[in-house]
């Protein structure tokens, strides 16, 4: 964007009712006049959060940010849930947005407040969520001095946020908050810092809503170029074996429905990333499953012998590709994204088209229509042919464990069963993320939420309280680890006092999953470290049943087979408060299929030690 180009800036709270991506040049909302109010930079905070539409702040008060908090106190459109951790208070702002496409508020303090929050940003940067997340500074003459809980946080977060402010003067105010709320939905989304000198919230300002701002250099590309469009159409109607590869960013840029139009017109197989899961559905024919590390044979082996991948909001990561040179040798590669920078950052792109997915797949739909008009219809029936081989020789399952313990996959296949295809699945991290992936059939966009890109753990119970503030009519499930849940669950707190009635599946094995998973298959069975002494026996420390009840929360346990439908339907019963559920489980499972780090897609194990024969030329 040009220095003189400016972007009007919309004031209507019902802007995010109905959330739509918006970019910076369709902003042309009527802005309504303000009157220049004198008040408080602190009064001014909350003002200007109510004008952007702002509803909920997941937040924790403290001195540099508790001038803003007494305003807060007056205000009948912002609604604030004070966390017991400042993580948690990220992590339910990223559930938030991740569950109602809106952009996800947090407000908290200086120093160790805002250093607390910086995995919560980071978690939300690597998987493209909205926030905006507000922090209190030392008055602006003692920044620099090392004053009482000063903290750098705008250098700190410099490299994992879309940006970040310090705002020294309480003028500035209403013209940065604004600039946040936009930079952090339009694009590709992502967090925006604001961090607030004390002395500019203690200040006398006027409040002027600003009816524009200038943001040099940023311009997103929504539109795709023609030519690569139809470079697109006719790559994908003369293929032979294409597969169209669904990232996070169809999610994000709410373009699930034509991602459906165009698999449907093209009779391509699809398969969707882990950040992708429900943007169409697991039942879909022509759906694969996940890719990468841990997915389907089906989905792995169709991208390595892809003659043309079509990549549509994807980033490529190594989960995904594994050895990076091996990845679909044989594969011409379309790739589609708002963010310019993705293209070809891992993988050669043949033909780059960067825009909004919306308008991408809106001008893609009718040229490919067009050019099967013009050539005719590919015949795709030998490849699917050798797909179903695989999906029929390499299904997901799992082995019943023989130790007398619940299998996870079994647990968690009948939670998604039972809560039904309308629920919201929140997960941790580890083993339980995995098989929740590929068990849990995911049929709605925004019903699945999880950390992919950082992998954190501790996201999945304040992310859940977050997504069920945002939409309290829906059954949400967080499906933990009892790894995991030891992070973070003291937000248990905060949704009994709230009355925000999540439900928790504690997948409980005892061990750090995942790395004891890694032990088991690269390290010798050497298990350094990763007992937690949760899950087996007598000692259970802690006993998550008792600690859940001690929060004020309904505590459940599943130990047998017989347990497992009659605990979940009583959870499922249960609305007035949260519900947690300890199922003990095996440590003995592991999660296949798996491509080993760092080695080509080739060679991914369907068990241990057997590998299917698809690396084979045909």
């Amino acid at each position: 964007m040009s220095q003189s180009q400016a972007v009007p800036i919309p004031r209507a709270p019902a802007a995010r009712v109905a959330p739509e991506r918006r970019d910076p040049e369709r902003n042309a909302a009527p802005v309504v006049p303000t009157i220049s109010e004198p008040m408080s930079g602190a009064q001014s905070v909350i003002r200007s959060l109510e004008e952007v539409g702002a509803e909920v702040a997941f937040g924790l008060p403290g001195g540099c940010i508790l001038p803003a908090y007494d305003p807060l106190l007056d205000s009948k459109r912002l609604r604030h849930i004070l966390v017991r951790h400042e993580q948690g208070a990220g992590h339910a702002a990223s559930g938030y947005a991740q569950a109602t496409g809106k952009v996800g508020l947090t407000i908290v303090t200086s120093g160790p407040g805002a250093t607390n929050l910086v995995t919560a940003l980071a978690d939300a940067n690597m998987d493209s969520v909205p926030m905006v997340a507000i922090t209190g500074q030392v008055g602006a003459s003692a920044i620099g001095t090392d004053a009482f809980q000063e903290a750098d946080i705008v250098g700190i977060t410099m490299p994992i946020t879309k940006h970040s402010y310090l705002i020294k003067d309480a003028q500035e105010i209403p013209r940065v908050i604004a600039e946040a709320f936009h930079l952090a939905e339009t694009g590709r989304p992502g967090p925006v810092l604001v961090d607030i000198a004390k002395t500019a919230l203690a200040a006398p300002t006027t409040f002027t809503w600003p009816n524009e701002f200038q943001l040099p250099g940023y311009r997103p590309v929504t539109k795709p170029h023609a030519k690569q469009i139809r470079e697109a159409a006719q790559a994908m109607a003369a293929a032979k074996r294409p597969v169209i590869m669904a990232g996070g960013g169809v999610i994000r840029g709410q373009a699930w429905d034509q991602l459906r139009r165009l698999v449907d017109l093209s009779g391509a197989p699809v398969t969707t990333t882990l950040m992708a899961m429900g943007a169409i559905p697991d039942t879909h024919p022509q759906h694969l499953g996940m890719p990468g590390m841990h997915g389907t044979v089906a989905a792995v082996a169709a991208l390595q012998k892809a003659d043309l991948i079509i990549a549509l909001g994807c980033r490529f990561d190594d989960r995904v590709t594994g050895l990076l040179p091996s990845f679909a040798p044989h594969a011409a590669v379309i790739h589609a994204d708002i963010d310019p920078a993705e293209i070809g950052k891992n993988v050669p792109v043949d033909v780059p088209i960067v825009g909004d997915l919306r308008e991408v797949l809106a001008d893609l739909i009718p040229a490919l229509a067009a050019e099967q008009d013009r050539v005719g219809l590919p015949d795709l029936a030998p490849w699917w042919h050798q797909i179903d081989q695989w999906r029929q020789n390499y299904p997901l399952g799992w082995d019943e464990p023989t130790d007398g313990l619940l299998s996870p996959q079994g647990v968690i296949k009948r939670i998604g069963q039972l809560a039904g295809p309308e629920a919201v699945i929140v997960s941790g991290v580890g083993q339980h993320q995995m098989w929740a992936s590929q068990f849990i059939d995911h049929e709605r966009p925004r019903t699945w939420i999880n950390s992919g890109g950082l992998g954190t753990m501790g996201f999945a119970v304040p992310a859940a309280m977050g997504a069920k503030v945002g939409r309290p009519d829906a059954a949400v499930w967080a499906i933990d680890g009892d790894g995991c849940f030891q992070m973070t669950n003291q937000e248990l707190a905060t949704c009994v006092l709230n009355d925000i009635p999540i439900k928790v599946a504690i997948v409980n094995n005892g061990v750090l999953g995942m790395v004891r998973q890694w032990q088991t298959l690269f390290y010798n069975e050497r298990y350094s470290n990763t007992f937690l002494n949760t899950g087996h026996g007598s000692r259970r420390v802690p006993d998550f049943v008792k600690l859940a009840e001690s929060y004020g929360a309904v505590g459940l346990r599943a130990d047998t087979p017989a347990d497992v439908d009659a605990t979940i339907a009583r959870a499922n019963e249960i609305d007035d408060r949260p519900v947690v559920i300890d199922f003990t489980v095996s440590d003995k499972a592991l999660v296949w299929p798996m491509v080993p780090a760092g080695v080509s897609n080739d060679q991914i194990l369907y068990a241990r030690g057997l590998s299917p024969e698809f690396d084979r030329e045909d």
